[in-house]
Order: structure tokens, then sequence, then C-alpha cells
């Protein structure tokens, strides 16, 4: 199908999967790409629900925090579609590079930044997804307990540690068992959810303010941009490209806006507090059955961030069984979950996540537009000092609008914004903004990136230069082919 570095000994070699197709132990190996349409539309539509979200329409509904006014349910729900429609479409695009060449995502940054400046980038993510795969665990086992408080939180955690490392092991697997089983489950939860909550009174659709309609429209970005660090490890496995976007902007743009609409329509009618809606839920006609549901679709994050863990550590160690990776990050988040209190990380975990959002600007402005696909992700891909410069304005622009909510921080930006007697605007987004400089730098310096030695590059979908593949390349495709698929019939399209 494709190799796509230059130096063959890094090449990823795409081969056809089928839907016995799994993930290969280390990066040297094919790269199989067997993910539909649909696949990725369950994937991704599963990804896009997060208990966290419905708790999380509270800084949609009161953007500039407790005890301000409430935005009209009018400039809420415009608030919630535009900001998933632009998160969506951007990490859809930071993704789409993974499908063209089959390279993870944190591997991709070696063609951005050069393969020893990726690694920065990588120990973020790393620390991030980490992060949150503990956030996730703690979130799964206060859900289920709420449920059924029988089992102390403790046992919530080990099982659904055991649960996450299973989906780990097989993650091609699990995202074919999502698209069968869970996106259908969750789908119906969801609207039932919100037939539930839609038919009781509510308040005016104009009753309320505009004021802190871009602040609320930044938090729906910023949530569903959040996942552009980890895009390209699953579309990587795509089909094609085009399944790989349409996948992703169709299934996460859905579920993320039911998923925002319903916790808004339950703050406005049952639960005025955030703290009460995993109890509203329950309350429902067959409530704990839905929530139920809900808190064991919970997985899929906790799984996609152990994954996704274990992938970025293979652009350090590309040679490390990814399987054994995932066993052991596994186990490091549910100690974490059992005796962290995650709470005091979370404000932390936001501050890695807005380092990405410009990051993912400049790669795809870089991919797109100004190399025009043309990247070198082998381990001796040459340092790009200059990349440095748009993601860095993309960074302190964000800073400087929104420094998060860890103290020392703030209180450092709001000083340096002082210093040169700036103030953001109540209709400054953080995330639109910074995306927005990060790329028009990365543009305008176009002319610059562009000096690179044409015999360390290759167009993706194609190797070598001047369109033909270097005889050990097709070699390795060709062998990497007949392990592959080694018989006709099973490499027939996973679910036809």
């Amino acid at each position: 199908m494709a190799a796509t570095a230059t130096n063959t000994e890094d090449a990823f070699v795409t081969v056809p999967g089928d839907r016995h197709s799994e993930v290969a132990r280390t990066l040297a190996e094919p790269v199989p790409q067997t993910l539909s349409l649909l696949d990725q539309f369950g994937l991704w539509g599963n990804l896009g629900v997060s208990l966290l979200g419905f708790t999380g329409a509270i800084f949609v509904l009161q953007p500039g925090g407790p005890g301000t006014p409430e935005l009209s349910l009018t400039a809420a729900l415009t608030a919630i579609v535009v900001g998933t429609l632009l998160g969506t479409t951007a990490f859809a695009l930071a993704g789409l590079p993974g499908a063209m060449t089959g390279a993870p995502a944190m591997v991709l940054l070696r063609g951005l930044f050069g393969a020893r400046l990726s690694y920065l980038p990588t120990a973020l993510n790393i620390l991030q997804c980490l992060g949150w795969a503990v956030f996730e665990l703690v979130t799964i086992a206060t859900a289920a307990h709420a449920v059924a408080p029988a089992l102390p939180k403790s046992g919530y955690v080990l099982i659904a540690g055991v649960a996450t490392a299973l989906l780990s092991l097989r993650p091609l697997g699990a995202i074919r068992v999502l698209r069968r089983y869970a996106t259908s489950a969750v789908l119906v939860v969801m609207c039932y959810l919100f037939v539930q909550l839609a038919w009781r009174p509510l308040p005016g659709f104009t009753h309320g303010t505009w004021s802190g309609y871009w602040a609320a429209t930044d938090t729906v970005v910023a949530v569903a941009i959040s996942f552009a660090p980890l895009a390209a490890d699953y579309t990587r496995h795509s089909r094609t490209p085009r399944a790989a976007f349409g996948g992703m902007l169709a299934g996460y743009s859905l579920t993320q806006v039911l998923c925002y609409v319903i916790g808004l329509l339950a703050l406005v009618t049952v639960a005025h507090n955030p703290a009460d809606i995993y109890g509203a839920f329950i309350a429902l006609p067959l409530g704990s059955l839905a929530f139920a549901i809900l808190a064991a679709r919970e997985l899929d994050q906790s799984f996609a961030d152990v994954y996704s863990t274990a992938v970025s550590i293979q652009n350090l160690r590309p040679l490390w069984d990814r399987r054994i990776l995932a066993g052991t990050i596994t186990a490091l988040a549910t100690a974490g979950a059992l005796w962290l209190n995650i709470a005091d990380y979370e404000n932390f975990l936001f501050l890695i996540g807005s380092v990405f959002v410009p990051m993912s600007a400049v790669l795809i402005a870089e991919y797109f537009v100004v190399s025009g696909r043309r990247w070198d992700l082998s381990v001796t891909a040459r340092s790009r000092w200059l990349m440095l410069v748009p993601w860095a304005a993309g960074f302190v622009t964000y800073q400087l609008i929104n420094p998060g909510q860890v103290s020392w921080w703030a209180s450092a930006w709001t000083s340096i914004g002082h210093s040169i007697g700036f103030a953001p605007a109540t209709w400054m987004s953080a995330s639109i903004l910074s995306f927005g400089v990060a790329a028009v730098i990365t543009l305008a310096t176009g002319p610059l990136l562009r000096l690179r030695p044409r015999d360390t590059t290759t167009r993706t979908r194609g190797a070598a230069p001047g369109g033909r593949r270097s005889r050990p390349a097709a070699a390795t495709a060709a062998r990497a082919r007949r392990v592959a698929r080694p018989d006709r019939r099973a490499s027939r399209p996973a679910g036809r």
C-alpha cells in the first residue's frame, strides 16, 4: 500500500487488514489498515460522550463562574454546536496525516519538529494521558458506586482497571466491539435522557444573556480539540483518509453535542448544581439502567488514554512491546486512582492540554500547506527549531487570554499581561485565537520552512521522490502483505 518515511528501516508500511487484524507489537512492524467508516464513527462517537461532559455543561451555562449571569438557552445551544464543530474539525484534520502515513500521533511530530525535538511534546502527552487515565478510573468508580453503592469505590476502580487493561491489549478488537454494541446502546440512552429532560418545563430560550458567549464556546472547543494528540493513534488504522475524517467528524460531533445539551437541560430543569446531575439521571424512570450503561461506556475513555500513552512511549522506544507498556500503564493508573487525590491534578491536566491546541494548528498548516505532505518520519529526522516559533506564539496567546486555574501559573501570566498592557476582552476565545495565531505564523514563515534537503523527505501514499518506492521499501511492503493477508478470504472488510 504505502511506505511513508525515507529511511526504509523506519518506514511505516501500511497493509490491508481484516476483522482479525490487530495492532503490531512495535513500531517496526507493518500497520494494518482495517477500520471502516463505521468503526471510526463508533470509536469517536463513544469518545464524544463523557460523564465529565454532563457536569461540564455548567461552564457553558455560566462561563463567568458560579454566581455570574447565565447564558440564554439560545446562546448556550449555539455555543455548544459552534464549539463542537470547530474543535472536531481541527482534531479530525490533525488526525488525517496518521491515515495517510500510518504513523501514530507523537511519531508524526518527528516530521514537524524533528526526532529529538518531538520528545518534548511526547513527554507532555504521556503525562497528560496517564493523568486522564487515572481521572477516568475515578470517574467510572464514582458513577458505578452511585448506581450500586454496595461495593466500595475501590472495588469499582479495580474492576475498571482490569477491563481497561483487557481493552488496551487488543485495541482494534476493542474498537470493533464499540462499534457493534456500545455505540447503539449509548445513542439509545442519550436519546432517552434527552426526551425525558426536554419535556420538562424549560426557561424561555431568550431568557438570559449572550455575555460570555465566546468563553462558553471556547470551553467546548477545548474539550473537542483535546483529542488531537491522540487522533492519529487510531486513524493510522483506517482503510482510507476519507473514512477516518468522516467518522471522526460525524461521530464525535453528534455525541458531544448531545452530551452537552443533555447536561444543559439537566442543569436548567432537575439539577441546578453539577454535583446533582448524576443523582438526577438515576432518579428518572429506568434512570439507573441508563446511567449504568453510561458508566460502563466510560471505559473507552480510560482505554484510549492508556493505549495512547503506550504508543506515545514507543516514539521514544520504538521496539518496546506495546502490550507490556499498556499493562504497566494500566497498573500505574489503577494505583493512582486508588491512592491519589486526582482532583488536585485536574487543573494541571487542562494546562497541559492547552499546549496542544496551537501545536495542532502548526501541524495542520505545515503538513497540508507548507510542506505539501512531505515529511521525514524516521528516527534520524533532523531538528526543525524554527517550528517552535509558531507553537510558542500560539501558546503565549492562549495563556494571556486564559491562563487556567493553577494559581501560581495564572498569577504569573496575569502579571505578564499587565506589564505589556494587555487585558483579555470578553469576546476572546483562547482556543480559537491561539489556534489562529499559530496557523498564520506557520503559513507566513512557509518559505523558510520549505528549505529542506530533497533526499530526506517523501510524499505520503508513495515512498521515494519521483513517485516510485525504492526496492527495499517495496520488498518490505510485499513481505508485509504476505504476513498480513495469507489468504484472500481473510481479507474481506470487517462487518460486511
